[in-house]
This record gives structure tokens, C-alpha cells and sequence, in this order.
């Protein structure tokens, strides 16, 4: 997962505290070891290792500094998707989606971010545990993680009608949910993740020009 600094200071410049209070550069500073020590404590020990007590000691800040921005575990879990999401994005800006075509190019995308789950695979449950949290925080954050998959593909299906990008997001989005659910109970290895990703792009591009 990425450090802090610059680029991920200006990736969270919207972030807010729990009571929609606007940040200062050293509170995202903070907001960000927090969010990067759950990240740390959920893929050494999954889930039940993210103590929020833990976490504060983890970023070196009082237990009050991490309610003050999140209002829960599942809350926290969930804004590390978006930092995980971040950190994909920086790598594609770094190394650009490969292939011949914008197919390959969407799969090269999906398989880039499969992989990073499969490499994490406790911290990958924890957030699959997390986003099904009733909690507003969860659910905000994952409008801006279903916002930053849409800025990631909109540039590889830029020739194509800005409604037909959104519903191959949301279907893919559906993919993705109903693959790692699968995988979270048991019922498929984590490896079907990338592999029912790429094969929903692949039908839902079937046929396009390039």
C-alpha cells in the first residue's frame, strides 16, 4: 500500500473529519499514518486485528484523533480501499495500461488490481467484511472508490458514450462483488477474482472496433 506524501496528501485534499469539518495539510497528514497503520495491522491479522486503540498507537496519535476522523473500524477499513484505489491509480500514471487494445488495456487494469488483493489476501477480507457495514462513512467512501474506478477506465474507453462507461463500471463493480464474496465464503479460490473480471470485460467489449 502507498506512504504518505504529496501525492496521497492531494488524493485525500476532500477527505473530511466526521463532523464534515475541512482538514488542515497536518490533519490529512495524520488522517493518512491512520489510515496506512489499519492497512498494516488488517494484512498482518485480518479484521479482528484492526483495534481502533491499536491503530492509534500504531500512527503515534490519540485514540480521540482517529474518532475524530473515523467513526468506526468499518468506517477506516473502507477509506483504505480508497487509498488502495489510489495507489493503483498512481501506478497506472507511472506505467500506463498495457495491451493493443482498450480491451486489453481494461484487463491489464483488472488484473493489475486482482493481483493486489491476492497478495493481501487477510487485509482483503477485512475490507470485504468492512463495505458491508451499514455505517454512512462506508457508504461515502464507496462512492468515491466507484469514482476513482470510473476516472481509471474513462481514459481507455474514451471514445465510447460516457453512459456506456458508466454501466461497464457498474457491471463490472457487480462482478467484483459477487467474485470476492464468493471467494470470502469459501466457495471460489481468490484467483476467480481476476479471472471473472476479465472475462466480463471481455463479453462486455466483444466485438468493439479499436
Amino acid at each position: 500500500m502507498a506512504s504518505g506524501g504529496p501525492t496521497a496528501l492531494t488524493e485525500l485534499a476532500t477527505a473530511t473529519a466526521v463532523d464534515g469539518s475541512p482538514l488542515t495539510p497536518k490533519a490529512l497528514v495524520r488522517r493518512q499514518r491512520i489510515v496506512e497503520a489499519a492497512i498494516d495491522l488488517g494484512t498482518e491479522g485480518g479484521y479482528d486485528a484492526v483495534h481502533m486503540r491499536v491503530v492509534a498507537e500504531s500512527a503515534g496519535v490519540a485514540l480521540a484523533t482517529v474518532y475524530r476522523y473515523f467513526e468506526s473500524k468499518d468506517h477506516l477499513l473502507s477509506a483504505a480501499v480508497s487509498a488502495w484505489t489510489a495507489q493503483l491509480q498512481r501506478g497506472l500514471a507511472r506505467i500506463p495500461a498495457r495491451g493493443d487494445t482498450s480491451v486489453d488495456q481494461l484487463v491489464d487494469v483488472l488484473r493489475r488490481a486482482s493481483r493486489a488483493l491476492e497478495r493481501r489476501p487477510l487485509f482483503t477480507a477485512a475490507l470485504i467484511r468492512a463495505l458491508s457495514s451499514p455505517d454512512p462513512g462506508v457508504a461515502s467512501a464507496a462512492v468515491r472508490v466507484r469514482d476513482q474506478i470510473y476516472d481509471i477506465t474513462a481514459p481507455i474507453l474514451c471514445d465510447m458514450p460516457l453512459d456506456d462507461v458508466d454501466g461497464i463500471v457498474t457491471v463490472l463493480a457487480h462482478v467484483w462483488n459477487s467474485s470476492i464474496s464468493a471467494w470470502a465464503n469459501g466457495r471460489a479460490p481468490i484467483s476467480s477474482i481476476g479471472n471473472d473480471l476479465e472475462s466480463a470485460a471481455r463479453l462486455l467489449l466483444a466485438g468493439r472496433a479499436d
